[in-house]
Protein backbone atom coordinates (compact mmCIF):
# COMPACT_ATOMS: atom_id res chain seq x y z
CA UNK A 1 0.00 0.00 0.00
CA UNK A 2 1.18 3.50 -0.60
CA UNK A 3 0.68 6.04 1.97
CA UNK A 4 -2.33 8.05 1.82
CA UNK A 5 -0.57 11.48 0.02
CA UNK A 6 0.62 9.58 -2.31
CA UNK A 7 -2.59 7.58 -2.91
CA UNK A 8 -4.42 10.82 -2.44
CA UNK A 9 -1.68 12.51 -5.35
CA UNK A 10 -2.34 9.76 -7.61
CA UNK A 11 -6.07 9.97 -7.93
CA UNK A 12 -6.73 13.92 -7.38
CA UNK A 13 -3.02 15.97 -8.17
CA UNK A 14 -4.30 18.85 -9.16
CA UNK A 15 -7.29 19.06 -6.12
CA UNK A 16 -6.64 21.97 -3.89
CA UNK A 17 -4.62 20.27 -0.95
CA UNK A 18 -2.96 23.02 1.43
CA UNK A 19 -3.27 26.92 2.01
CA UNK A 20 -0.90 28.87 4.26
CA UNK A 21 -1.62 32.33 4.25
CA UNK A 22 -1.24 33.36 0.43
CA UNK A 23 0.43 30.46 -1.12
CA UNK A 24 -1.37 27.13 -1.86
CA UNK A 25 -0.70 23.68 -3.04
CA UNK A 26 -2.43 21.14 -4.89
CA UNK A 27 -1.92 17.07 -3.92
CA UNK A 28 0.46 16.87 -6.97
CA UNK A 29 2.94 19.60 -5.79
CA UNK A 30 2.65 18.71 -2.04
CA UNK A 31 3.53 15.34 -2.87
CA UNK A 32 6.32 16.32 -4.61
CA UNK A 33 7.87 18.80 -1.50
CA UNK A 34 6.95 15.53 0.28
CA UNK A 35 9.35 13.36 -2.08
CA UNK A 36 12.00 16.02 -1.77
CA UNK A 37 11.68 15.99 1.75
CA UNK A 38 11.96 12.27 2.20
CA UNK A 39 15.40 12.52 -0.18
CA UNK A 40 16.97 14.99 2.55
CA UNK A 41 15.73 12.80 5.18
CA UNK A 42 17.35 9.61 3.96
CA UNK A 43 20.84 11.58 3.39
CA UNK A 44 20.97 12.56 6.62
CA UNK A 45 20.32 8.68 8.07
CA UNK A 46 16.84 8.60 9.34
CA UNK A 47 15.47 5.51 8.55
CA UNK A 48 12.19 3.43 9.37
CA UNK A 49 11.43 2.97 13.28
CA UNK A 50 13.66 5.51 13.80
CA UNK A 51 12.22 8.14 16.56
CA UNK A 52 12.56 11.53 14.97
CA UNK A 53 11.28 14.42 17.36
CA UNK A 54 10.34 17.52 15.64
CA UNK A 55 9.86 20.99 17.27
CA UNK A 56 8.56 23.50 14.44
CA UNK A 57 5.69 25.67 14.23
CA UNK A 58 3.01 24.85 12.15
CA UNK A 59 3.90 25.68 8.47
CA UNK A 60 4.73 23.92 5.18
CA UNK A 61 8.04 22.19 6.15
CA UNK A 62 5.96 20.58 9.02
CA UNK A 63 3.29 18.95 6.72
CA UNK A 64 6.13 18.00 4.60
CA UNK A 65 7.64 16.03 7.51
CA UNK A 66 4.66 14.37 9.13
CA UNK A 67 3.85 12.79 5.35
CA UNK A 68 7.34 12.00 4.63
CA UNK A 69 8.05 9.96 8.11
CA UNK A 70 5.15 8.39 7.17
CA UNK A 71 6.38 7.37 3.69
CA UNK A 72 9.51 5.89 5.30
CA UNK A 73 8.29 4.21 7.89
CA UNK A 74 10.14 6.54 10.57
CA UNK A 75 7.47 7.61 13.79
CA UNK A 76 7.26 11.21 14.43
CA UNK A 77 7.60 13.06 17.91
CA UNK A 78 5.79 16.06 18.45
CA UNK A 79 7.09 18.32 20.93
CA UNK A 80 5.23 20.99 22.36
CA UNK A 81 6.87 24.43 21.30
CA UNK A 82 5.72 26.41 24.72
CA UNK A 83 7.84 23.45 26.89
CA UNK A 84 10.99 24.57 28.55
CA UNK A 85 13.95 23.27 27.56
CA UNK A 86 14.15 20.77 30.84
CA UNK A 87 10.76 19.59 29.61
CA UNK A 88 11.63 18.74 26.14
CA UNK A 89 15.08 17.29 27.11
CA UNK A 90 13.19 14.53 29.80
CA UNK A 91 11.24 14.23 26.42
CA UNK A 92 13.32 13.52 23.91
CA UNK A 93 15.43 11.38 26.56
CA UNK A 94 13.08 9.45 27.18
CA UNK A 95 11.85 8.13 24.09
CA UNK A 96 15.47 8.02 22.99
CA UNK A 97 14.95 9.86 20.14
CA UNK A 98 17.82 9.93 17.50
CA UNK A 99 16.70 13.13 15.76
CA UNK A 100 15.52 16.41 16.06
CA UNK A 101 13.96 18.04 13.55
CA UNK A 102 13.90 22.31 14.64
CA UNK A 103 14.24 25.98 12.61
CA UNK A 104 17.10 26.56 14.07
CA UNK A 105 20.16 24.98 16.30
CA UNK A 106 19.02 24.91 20.50
CA UNK A 107 22.15 25.41 22.55
CA UNK A 108 20.09 24.16 25.15
CA UNK A 109 18.58 21.22 23.48
CA UNK A 110 22.46 19.79 23.08
CA UNK A 111 22.01 15.94 23.75
CA UNK A 112 24.10 12.99 23.84
CA UNK A 113 23.14 10.76 20.35
CA UNK A 114 20.61 13.24 18.96
CA UNK A 115 21.91 15.03 16.40
CA UNK A 116 19.63 18.58 15.44
CA UNK A 117 18.57 18.53 12.02
CA UNK A 118 17.51 22.44 10.62
CA UNK A 119 13.82 22.19 8.39
CA UNK A 120 12.29 25.19 6.59
CA UNK A 121 11.53 26.61 3.65
CA UNK A 122 15.05 26.68 1.81
CA UNK A 123 15.91 23.41 3.11
CA UNK A 124 12.42 22.23 0.60
CA UNK A 125 14.07 23.66 -2.26
CA UNK A 126 13.76 21.63 -4.95
CA UNK A 127 16.77 18.55 -5.89
CA UNK A 128 17.45 17.85 -8.99
CA UNK A 129 17.79 14.32 -8.94
CA UNK A 130 16.81 11.67 -6.23
CA UNK A 131 16.04 8.28 -4.85
CA UNK A 132 13.30 7.43 -2.55
CA UNK A 133 13.35 4.09 -0.35
CA UNK A 134 10.37 4.20 0.77
CA UNK A 135 9.04 2.24 3.54
CA UNK A 136 6.29 -1.07 3.47
CA UNK A 137 3.02 1.25 4.80
CA UNK A 138 0.52 -0.37 6.64
CA UNK A 139 -2.24 0.81 8.74
CA UNK A 140 -0.70 -1.17 11.68
CA UNK A 141 2.37 0.75 11.80
CA UNK A 142 3.11 3.34 14.57
CA UNK A 143 2.69 7.16 12.89
CA UNK A 144 3.34 8.86 15.79
CA UNK A 145 4.47 9.28 19.73
CA UNK A 146 2.37 12.04 21.24
CA UNK A 147 2.78 12.99 24.94
CA UNK A 148 -0.19 13.77 26.68
CA UNK A 149 -0.24 14.58 30.49
CA UNK A 150 0.38 12.27 32.83
CA UNK A 151 -1.24 12.30 36.78
CA UNK A 152 1.95 10.86 37.97
CA UNK A 153 3.45 14.59 37.29
CA UNK A 154 5.37 13.28 34.04
CA UNK A 155 4.06 13.24 30.53
CA UNK A 156 2.92 9.70 28.91
CA UNK A 157 3.91 8.82 25.27
CA UNK A 158 0.77 7.51 23.42
CA UNK A 159 1.85 5.68 20.74
CA UNK A 160 -0.74 6.10 17.67
CA UNK A 161 -1.05 3.76 14.83
CA UNK A 162 -2.35 5.09 11.07
CA UNK A 163 -4.84 2.59 11.58
CA UNK A 164 -5.93 4.99 14.31
CA UNK A 165 -6.05 7.68 12.07
CA UNK A 166 -8.08 5.56 9.80
CA UNK A 167 -10.62 4.92 11.79
CA UNK A 168 -11.30 8.10 13.39
CA UNK A 169 -10.88 9.50 9.87
CA UNK A 170 -13.83 7.48 8.82
CA UNK A 171 -16.26 7.94 11.93
CA UNK A 172 -15.75 11.52 11.56
CA UNK A 173 -17.07 11.87 7.97
CA UNK A 174 -20.08 9.19 9.03
CA UNK A 175 -20.92 12.06 11.75
CA UNK A 176 -20.00 15.27 9.79
CA UNK A 177 -20.62 14.70 6.80
CA UNK A 178 -17.95 15.59 4.16
CA UNK A 179 -18.30 18.34 1.23
CA UNK A 180 -15.89 17.32 -2.25
CA UNK A 181 -14.84 21.05 -1.79
CA UNK A 182 -14.52 21.73 2.11
CA UNK A 183 -11.45 23.84 3.92
CA UNK A 184 -10.17 23.12 7.09
CA UNK A 185 -9.25 26.15 8.81
CA UNK A 186 -7.14 24.60 10.80
CA UNK A 187 -4.95 26.24 13.84
CA UNK A 188 -4.71 23.70 16.61
CA UNK A 189 -1.19 23.19 16.84
CA UNK A 190 0.43 19.76 14.87
CA UNK A 191 1.88 18.62 18.11
CA UNK A 192 -1.96 17.96 19.26
CA UNK A 193 -3.52 15.23 17.85
CA UNK A 194 -6.46 17.10 16.94
CA UNK A 195 -3.98 18.99 14.47
CA UNK A 196 -2.54 15.91 12.86
CA UNK A 197 -6.08 14.76 12.86
CA UNK A 198 -6.95 16.91 10.25
CA UNK A 199 -4.13 16.22 8.04
CA UNK A 200 -4.67 12.93 7.64
CA UNK A 201 -8.30 13.27 7.38
CA UNK A 202 -7.47 15.77 4.72
CA UNK A 203 -5.67 13.47 2.67
CA UNK A 204 -8.02 10.37 2.88
CA UNK A 205 -11.14 12.69 1.94
CA UNK A 206 -9.34 14.79 -0.77
CA UNK A 207 -10.36 17.84 0.80
CA UNK A 208 -7.76 20.89 1.64
CA UNK A 209 -6.73 22.21 4.70
CA UNK A 210 -6.17 26.53 5.25
CA UNK A 211 -3.31 26.11 7.94
CA UNK A 212 -2.33 28.22 10.60
CA UNK A 213 1.31 29.18 12.68
CA UNK A 214 -1.03 30.27 15.40
CA UNK A 215 -4.14 31.48 16.78
CA UNK A 216 -3.87 35.40 14.91
CA UNK A 217 -7.34 36.64 14.97
CA UNK A 218 -6.70 39.09 12.12
CA UNK A 219 -5.26 36.24 9.83
CA UNK A 220 -7.83 34.33 10.75
CA UNK A 221 -10.78 36.78 10.21
CA UNK A 222 -8.98 37.39 6.61
CA UNK A 223 -9.29 33.78 6.23
CA UNK A 224 -12.69 33.31 6.78
CA UNK A 225 -14.06 36.77 5.04
CA UNK A 226 -11.55 35.70 1.80
CA UNK A 227 -11.51 32.10 1.53
CA UNK A 228 -14.74 29.62 1.32
CA UNK A 229 -13.75 28.15 4.37
CA UNK A 230 -16.38 24.94 5.48
CA UNK A 231 -15.10 23.44 8.56
CA UNK A 232 -12.81 24.81 11.84
CA UNK A 233 -12.21 23.70 14.53
CA UNK A 234 -11.41 25.28 18.04
CA UNK A 235 -11.24 25.48 21.87
CA UNK A 236 -13.76 27.26 23.67
CA UNK A 237 -10.76 30.26 24.22
CA UNK A 238 -10.61 30.43 20.59
CA UNK A 239 -14.33 30.77 19.82
CA UNK A 240 -14.94 33.14 22.43
CA UNK A 241 -12.04 35.74 21.43
CA UNK A 242 -13.19 35.07 17.70
CA UNK A 243 -16.76 36.19 18.44
CA UNK A 244 -15.36 39.28 20.11
CA UNK A 245 -14.08 40.29 16.96
CA UNK A 246 -16.52 39.10 14.44
CA UNK A 247 -20.71 40.35 14.09
CA UNK A 248 -20.94 37.19 11.06
CA UNK A 249 -19.67 33.93 9.99
CA UNK A 250 -19.04 33.43 6.19
CA UNK A 251 -21.94 31.76 3.97
CA UNK A 252 -20.00 28.79 3.14
CA UNK A 253 -18.90 27.90 6.91
CA UNK A 254 -21.20 24.71 7.88
CA UNK A 255 -19.53 23.66 10.80
CA UNK A 256 -17.39 25.00 13.91
CA UNK A 257 -16.03 22.09 15.58
CA UNK A 258 -15.49 22.42 19.33
CA UNK A 259 -13.47 20.57 21.84
CA UNK A 260 -10.92 20.73 24.15
CA UNK A 261 -12.81 22.06 27.20
CA UNK A 262 -16.31 22.36 28.16
CA UNK A 263 -18.31 24.71 26.50
CA UNK A 264 -20.84 26.62 27.93
CA UNK A 265 -24.24 26.58 27.02
CA UNK A 266 -23.98 30.30 26.61
CA UNK A 267 -20.65 30.05 24.36
CA UNK A 268 -22.71 28.13 21.89
CA UNK A 269 -25.58 30.06 22.02
CA UNK A 270 -23.93 33.12 21.37
CA UNK A 271 -22.10 31.86 18.27
CA UNK A 272 -25.00 30.10 16.95
CA UNK A 273 -27.21 33.45 17.15
CA UNK A 274 -24.35 35.10 15.23
CA UNK A 275 -25.61 35.83 11.54
CA UNK A 276 -24.17 34.69 8.26
CA UNK A 277 -23.32 37.33 5.76
CA UNK A 278 -23.98 35.64 1.65
CA UNK A 279 -21.55 38.14 0.26
CA UNK A 280 -18.52 37.45 2.60
CA UNK A 281 -16.89 34.83 0.15
CA UNK A 282 -16.01 36.10 -3.33
CA UNK A 283 -15.27 32.12 -4.78
CA UNK A 284 -13.97 33.08 -7.84
CA UNK A 285 -11.27 35.48 -6.21
CA UNK A 286 -10.16 33.55 -3.54
CA UNK A 287 -10.21 30.23 -4.56
CA UNK A 288 -9.96 29.26 -8.70
CA UNK A 289 -12.67 27.33 -9.93
CA UNK A 290 -13.90 26.68 -6.14
CA UNK A 291 -17.64 26.08 -5.30
CA UNK A 292 -19.19 26.49 -2.29
CA UNK A 293 -22.76 26.31 -0.81
CA UNK A 294 -24.68 29.14 1.24
CA UNK A 295 -25.87 27.62 4.15
CA UNK A 296 -29.29 28.64 5.65
CA UNK A 297 -28.71 31.49 7.61
CA UNK A 298 -30.99 30.23 10.26
CA UNK A 299 -29.30 26.92 10.99
CA UNK A 300 -26.20 26.01 13.97
CA UNK A 301 -23.16 26.36 12.93
CA UNK A 302 -21.23 24.57 17.04
CA UNK A 303 -20.71 20.89 16.96
CA UNK A 304 -19.39 20.24 20.36
CA UNK A 305 -16.88 17.22 20.60
CA UNK A 306 -15.16 15.01 23.72
CA UNK A 307 -12.38 13.45 22.74
CA UNK A 308 -8.70 12.18 24.36
CA UNK A 309 -5.20 11.99 22.60
CA UNK A 310 -5.63 8.19 23.56
CA UNK A 311 -8.54 7.54 20.91
CA UNK A 312 -6.61 10.02 17.84
CA UNK A 313 -8.96 13.05 18.87
CA UNK A 314 -12.49 12.58 18.40
CA UNK A 315 -14.97 10.01 20.67
CA UNK A 316 -18.07 11.73 21.02
CA UNK A 317 -19.57 14.20 18.83
CA UNK A 318 -23.31 16.28 18.89
CA UNK A 319 -23.87 17.58 15.52
CA UNK A 320 -25.01 21.43 15.70
CA UNK A 321 -28.94 20.66 15.57
CA UNK A 322 -29.15 18.36 18.77
CA UNK A 323 -26.42 20.17 20.28
CA UNK A 324 -28.45 23.76 20.43
CA UNK A 325 -31.25 21.19 21.52
CA UNK A 326 -29.46 19.57 24.40
CA UNK A 327 -26.39 22.07 25.31
CA UNK A 328 -23.85 20.78 27.68
CA UNK A 329 -24.03 17.55 25.70
CA UNK A 330 -21.02 15.73 23.95
CA UNK A 331 -23.35 13.10 21.60
CA UNK A 332 -23.28 9.97 20.89
CA UNK A 333 -20.39 8.13 20.88
CA UNK A 334 -18.67 8.15 16.63
CA UNK A 335 -19.23 4.80 14.43
CA UNK A 336 -17.52 2.07 15.39
CA UNK A 337 -16.85 3.09 19.19
CA UNK A 338 -18.67 2.56 22.26
CA UNK A 339 -18.51 3.89 25.70
CA UNK A 340 -19.69 3.13 28.56
CA UNK A 341 -20.19 4.23 32.21
CA UNK A 342 -18.61 2.13 35.16
CA UNK A 343 -18.57 2.29 38.71
CA UNK A 344 -15.03 1.94 41.17
CA UNK A 345 -15.08 -2.12 40.74
CA UNK A 346 -15.28 -1.78 36.86
CA UNK A 347 -19.30 -2.31 36.88
CA UNK A 348 -20.88 -0.72 34.21
CA UNK A 349 -23.76 1.89 35.63
CA UNK A 350 -27.41 2.63 34.06
CA UNK A 351 -28.51 5.77 32.42
CA UNK A 352 -27.58 8.75 34.22
CA UNK A 353 -25.18 7.59 37.03
CA UNK A 354 -22.38 9.36 37.51
CA UNK A 355 -18.95 7.01 36.52
CA UNK A 356 -15.51 6.79 35.05
CA UNK A 357 -15.69 6.97 30.88
CA UNK A 358 -14.69 3.80 29.37
CA UNK A 359 -13.90 3.86 25.28
CA UNK A 360 -13.29 1.01 23.26
CA UNK A 361 -12.83 0.72 19.44
CA UNK A 362 -10.11 0.94 16.77
CA UNK A 363 -8.89 4.79 17.57
CA UNK A 364 -8.03 3.71 21.16
CA UNK A 365 -4.20 4.15 21.30
CA UNK A 366 -1.61 0.60 20.70
CA UNK A 367 -0.67 1.64 24.29
CA UNK A 368 1.81 3.99 26.47
CA UNK A 369 5.22 4.15 25.27
CA UNK A 370 7.72 1.76 27.13
CA UNK A 371 11.64 2.30 26.86
CA UNK A 372 12.03 -0.55 28.05
CA UNK A 373 9.68 -2.20 25.17
CA UNK A 374 10.07 0.60 22.26
CA UNK A 375 14.11 1.34 22.58
CA UNK A 376 15.58 -1.56 21.05
CA UNK A 377 17.25 -2.38 18.19
CA UNK A 378 15.21 -1.68 14.92
CA UNK A 379 13.54 -4.77 13.43
CA UNK A 380 13.48 -6.40 16.69
CA UNK A 381 10.39 -8.56 17.65
CA UNK A 382 8.92 -7.19 21.11
CA UNK A 383 6.76 -8.83 23.23
CA UNK A 384 3.37 -10.08 21.93
CA UNK A 385 5.25 -10.79 18.42
CA UNK A 386 4.93 -6.37 17.69
CA UNK A 387 7.81 -4.98 16.27
CA UNK A 388 9.31 -1.09 17.09
CA UNK A 389 7.17 0.32 14.18
CA UNK A 390 4.34 -1.85 14.39
CA UNK A 391 1.06 -2.72 16.91
CA UNK A 392 -0.80 -5.50 17.14
CA UNK A 393 -4.02 -5.35 14.66
CA UNK A 394 -6.65 -5.73 17.14
CA UNK A 395 -9.63 -3.07 16.52
CA UNK A 396 -11.47 -3.32 20.16
CA UNK A 397 -8.81 -1.67 22.76
CA UNK A 398 -10.33 -0.53 25.56
CA UNK A 399 -9.15 3.10 27.75
CA UNK A 400 -10.42 3.60 31.18
CA UNK A 401 -10.20 7.35 30.28
CA UNK A 402 -10.35 8.65 34.38
CA UNK A 403 -13.16 11.04 33.35
CA UNK A 404 -16.47 11.30 35.35
CA UNK A 405 -19.73 11.25 33.23
CA UNK A 406 -22.89 9.93 32.55
CA UNK A 407 -25.40 8.38 29.52
CA UNK A 408 -28.72 9.30 29.56
CA UNK A 409 -31.64 7.56 28.10
CA UNK A 410 -30.56 8.52 24.39
CA UNK A 411 -27.53 7.40 24.76
CA UNK A 412 -25.79 11.21 24.62
CA UNK A 413 -22.29 11.61 26.83
CA UNK A 414 -22.33 14.08 29.35
CA UNK A 415 -19.30 14.94 30.85
CA UNK A 416 -18.71 15.75 34.48
CA UNK A 417 -15.65 16.29 35.31
CA UNK A 418 -12.53 15.50 33.11
CA UNK A 419 -9.42 13.25 34.46
CA UNK A 420 -10.04 13.78 37.96
CA UNK A 421 -8.36 16.56 39.12
CA UNK A 422 -7.39 17.57 35.77
CA UNK A 423 -6.97 21.74 34.60
CA UNK A 424 -7.85 22.18 31.18
CA UNK A 425 -6.77 25.82 30.32
CA UNK A 426 -6.87 27.33 26.86
CA UNK A 427 -7.58 24.01 25.70
CA UNK A 428 -4.00 22.56 27.09
CA UNK A 429 -3.98 20.15 29.91
CA UNK A 430 -2.59 21.00 32.82
CA UNK A 431 -2.26 18.47 35.61
CA UNK A 432 -1.52 19.71 39.01
CA UNK A 433 0.69 17.21 40.03
CA UNK A 434 3.17 18.16 37.61
CA UNK A 435 2.99 22.04 39.09
CA UNK A 436 2.93 20.78 42.61
CA UNK A 437 6.26 18.57 42.39
CA UNK A 438 7.64 21.73 40.93
CA UNK A 439 6.74 24.08 44.16
CA UNK A 440 8.00 21.54 46.10
CA UNK A 441 11.67 21.93 44.78
CA UNK A 442 11.81 25.32 46.36
CA UNK A 443 13.25 25.03 49.69
CA UNK A 444 10.79 27.71 51.22
CA UNK A 445 7.95 25.30 50.05
CA UNK A 446 6.95 22.27 51.89
CA UNK A 447 3.74 21.37 50.59
CA UNK A 448 1.22 22.77 47.51
CA UNK A 449 -2.60 22.09 46.12
CA UNK A 450 -2.70 23.68 42.68
CA UNK A 451 -6.84 23.80 41.39
CA UNK A 452 -8.16 24.99 38.26
CA UNK A 453 -10.78 28.07 38.94
CA UNK A 454 -13.30 29.01 36.75
CA UNK A 455 -12.24 31.89 34.13
CA UNK A 456 -14.86 33.44 31.72
CA UNK A 457 -12.17 33.39 28.80
CA UNK A 458 -9.55 30.48 29.52
CA UNK A 459 -12.14 28.20 30.58
CA UNK A 460 -9.77 27.69 34.09
CA UNK A 461 -7.17 29.03 35.27
CA UNK A 462 -4.21 27.74 37.60
CA UNK A 463 -3.72 28.82 41.04
CA UNK A 464 -2.24 27.25 44.67
CA UNK A 465 -2.33 27.68 47.69
CA UNK A 466 1.11 27.12 49.27
CA UNK A 467 2.21 25.97 52.49
CA UNK A 468 5.50 27.47 53.84
CA UNK A 469 8.44 26.08 56.38
CA UNK A 470 8.64 27.47 59.48
CA UNK A 471 10.43 30.13 59.67
CA UNK A 472 10.90 30.40 55.53
CA UNK A 473 11.15 33.48 53.58
CA UNK A 474 9.23 33.90 50.06
CA UNK A 475 6.24 35.91 48.62
CA UNK A 476 4.46 34.58 45.91
CA UNK A 477 5.91 36.81 43.04
CA UNK A 478 9.04 34.60 43.96
CA UNK A 479 7.65 31.21 43.75
CA UNK A 480 5.97 32.50 40.52
CA UNK A 481 9.54 32.77 38.99
CA UNK A 482 10.77 29.85 40.28
CA UNK A 483 7.95 27.97 38.62
CA UNK A 484 8.93 29.98 35.38
CA UNK A 485 11.94 28.29 34.99
CA UNK A 486 10.70 24.82 35.22
CA UNK A 487 7.36 24.52 33.11
CA UNK A 488 6.05 25.83 30.59
CA UNK A 489 3.84 29.33 30.67
CA UNK A 490 0.64 27.78 30.41
CA UNK A 491 1.25 25.45 33.10
CA UNK A 492 2.35 28.37 35.85
CA UNK A 493 -0.30 29.74 38.48
CA UNK A 494 -1.38 32.42 38.05
CA UNK A 495 -2.05 33.35 41.87
CA UNK A 496 -0.68 31.69 44.89
CA UNK A 497 -1.55 32.04 47.97
CA UNK A 498 0.47 31.56 51.23
CA UNK A 499 -0.71 29.69 54.02
CA UNK A 500 1.10 27.71 57.51
CA UNK A 501 -1.36 24.92 56.76
CA UNK A 502 -3.33 23.20 53.78
CA UNK A 503 -6.78 22.34 54.87
CA UNK A 504 -6.56 18.72 54.73
CA UNK A 505 -9.76 15.87 54.72
CA UNK A 506 -10.83 13.88 57.67
CA UNK A 507 -8.68 10.62 56.11
CA UNK A 508 -5.80 13.36 56.47
CA UNK A 509 -5.31 14.04 52.51
CA UNK A 510 -5.13 17.92 51.26
CA UNK A 511 -8.29 19.40 50.94
CA UNK A 512 -8.78 20.06 47.07
CA UNK A 513 -12.16 20.87 47.15
CA UNK A 514 -11.65 23.20 49.87
CA UNK A 515 -8.95 24.76 48.21
CA UNK A 516 -10.65 25.54 45.41
CA UNK A 517 -13.43 26.66 47.24
CA UNK A 518 -11.34 29.32 49.09
CA UNK A 519 -9.08 30.32 45.81
CA UNK A 520 -13.01 30.84 43.90
CA UNK A 521 -13.27 34.60 44.46
CA UNK A 522 -9.89 35.42 43.90
CA UNK A 523 -9.93 38.35 41.16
Amino acid sequence: MQDWLAERAQASPEKLALIVGEQRWSYGALNQLVNVTCAKLQAQGIQASDFVAVLLPNGLPYICLVHALARLGAILVPLNTRLTPGELRWQIEHVGAKWLLLDKIDPELLIENCEQLIVNETWLAQNHSFTIHNSQFTIHNYQSLVFTSGTSGRPKGVLLTFGNHFWSANASAYRLGIDPNDIWLSVLPLYHVGGLAVLFRSALYGTAVSLHTRFDLPSINHDLDNNPITLISLVPTMLHRLLQSRTFWPASLRLILLGGAAATPELMQQANRLPRDRSSVNSEESIHNSQFTIHNSQLPLVAPTYGLTEAASQVATMLPADAARKPGSAGRPLMFTSVKIVDENGEERPSHEIGEIVVTGPTVMAGYFDKNIHRGERGEHREKKTSASSALSAVDSSIHTGDLGYLDADGDLWIVQRRSDLIVSGGENIYPAEVEAVLREHTAVTEACVVGIADAEWGQRVVAMVQIAENATVSPDELITFCREHLAGYKIPRHIQLVEQLPLTASGKIGRQQVAEQLQDLD
